[in-house]
């Protein structure tokens, strides 16, 4: 009988690879999945990563981390890494991503959803979530009136840390268990949605660290009954982190939309984050700028409060389309107040109006062939 003169678990292996980090985040490789065979014989540590980039550097770098790694272990005479990169949903026509060549539609997270969007903003307080809950009642009324075959619209509220999509919306009622242990989603004005606002009391504080919000994320796409759908808005936490890299690494996204206001420090904040998709190969759909403009309805005047322009120069040096503006307008923050979006409340106002617009145009980019 012959003894091996070392053995190793694959434990051993994934500790190692905890020490790389994924480039531009906190989180290491082993905690966002991306390592997808690990084994050790005969002194040799073979390791396969898969992850999604359309930065070439990035493959390349984790690489030589990843091989850096596992040489230190004892006992490791020789190292194979291999990465395997995936092709972006989006890198090309923003197609469903149930076209996708080799993606099975049964082994890929929300398989009955058509097209799902991030709505990201570098920074809180520009009103990202109030846009993406009147972006989905104005999808809803589109889709439905002009979609024989309309099957619905969704909104996963994935800020975990501040899930303010209950109030704007006017869910407060728990989500129901179902067979085998899925959620169902809380539906409001046409619109299903599930959050972490439904799921803990009001005033109780979410206080997690990254490997948790992941799995929540992942929870959400799994474990929730959302049935089919014609359009998922994923409603993302403010910055740049651990998220927005979980979320481009399980959802197969079609695009994101950046809301920014019009002031410098928001629109710089909203340039990094927009980086921060390309890194992951989720392409931009365009730039939606918030709180524009203060308006007289009775003269008409436009009053510029946080500056003028920032949004469609945003647009502008990340080469994506200028969606729109939104004004500053009260009636806006009455809807999210009151629960009841405002192109919902005043569907024929100038607000919701141009809300509704914004998920036209949108719309348009999501089907463009």
């Amino acid at each position: 009988m012959i003894i091996p003169l070392f053995s190793m678990d694959k434990e051993t292996l994934l500790s190692a690879l905890e020490k790389v980090k994924y480039p531009g985040f906190s989180r290491d490789i082993v905690s966002f999945g991306l390592v997808r065979e690990a084994s050790f014989e005969n002194g040799v540590a073979a390791v396969t990563l898969e992850l999604t980039s359309s930065d070439s550097t990035i493959p390349a770098q984790l690489k030589k981390e990843a091989e850096e790694a596992l040489s230190s272990i004892d006992g490791v005479e020789e190292v194979q890494v291999s990465v395997v990169v995936k092709k972006g949903q989006g890198s090309s026509s923003n197609q469903s991503p149930s076209a996708n060549e080799g993606d099975g539609v049964s082994n890929r997270p929300l398989p009955e959803v058509k097209y799902i969007v991030a709505i990201a903003s570098g920074k809180g307080g520009v009103g990202k979530s109030t846009v993406t809950v009147n972006l989905a009642c104005a999808f809803e009324k589109l889709l439905r009136e002009n979609n024989e075959s309309f099957d619905g619209v969704g909104i996963m509220d994935c800020d975990v840390y501040g899930p303010s999509v209950p109030l704007l919306i006017g869910a407060s009622e728990r989500p129901e268990v179902i067979g085998d242990n899925l959620i169902q989603p809380v539906e409001n004005f046409g619109v299903k949605v599930i959050s972490m606002g439904l799921l803990v009391d009001e005033e109780a504080p979410v206080v997690w660290r990254g490997p948790m919000v992941m799995k929540t994320i992942q929870q959400f796409a799994s474990n929730v009954s959302w049935g089919k759908l014609d359009l998922m808005l994923i409603d993302l936490p403010p910055g740049t982190g651990d998220a927005q890299l979980s979320l481009a690494q399980t959802l197969p996204l079609n695009g994101a939309v950046i809301v920014t206001t019009p002031q410098k420090a928001a629109v710089d904040v909203a340039r990094r984050g927009a980086h921060m998709f390309e890194k992951v190969s989720v392409p931009l759909l365009g730039v939606v700028e918030n709180m524009s403009f203060l308006a007289d309805e009775g003269t008409g005047t436009k009053r510029y409060i946080f500056g003028k322009g920032g949004g469609p120069a945003t647009a502008e040096a990340l080469e994506t389309p200028f969606l729109g503006e939104i004004a500053l307008d009260e009636r806006i923050r009455l809807g999210g107040d009151n629960g009841i979006p405002v192109v919902v409340s005043n569907a024929d106002g100038p607000s919701a109006k141009s809300i509704q617009k914004i998920a036209e145009k949108l719309w348009a980019t999501l089907t463009a062939d």
